[in-house]
């Protein structure tokens, strides 16, 4: 079996990613009042969408690894 630890990683953080810039879009239209204390940032959205990047980058990354490996072990 052929794994890159950067795939499970990558969907990891690309669900909670979701998870978080889901509920930050949510509460910024139903309780905006929250974020009195973070100086009116949504700081769960900008989390939430660098936790998207991060979790995509590293999809990306290992899912090119996979196939790079992949590519080599045909190529012999």
């Amino acid at each position: 079996m052929n794994l890159d630890i950067r795939v499970p990683i990558g969907l990891l953080f690309l669900s909670l990613g979701g998870l978080l810039t889901g509920y930050g879009v949510v509460t910024h239209f139903t309780s905006p009042e929250i974020y009195a204390q973070s100086l009116d940032v949504n700081v769960n959205f900008w989390w939430g969408l660098a936790m998207l990047a991060f979790g995509a980058g590293m999809l990306h990354y290992g899912r090119r690894a996979v196939a790079r490996s992949t590519a080599a072990v045909g190529a012999e």
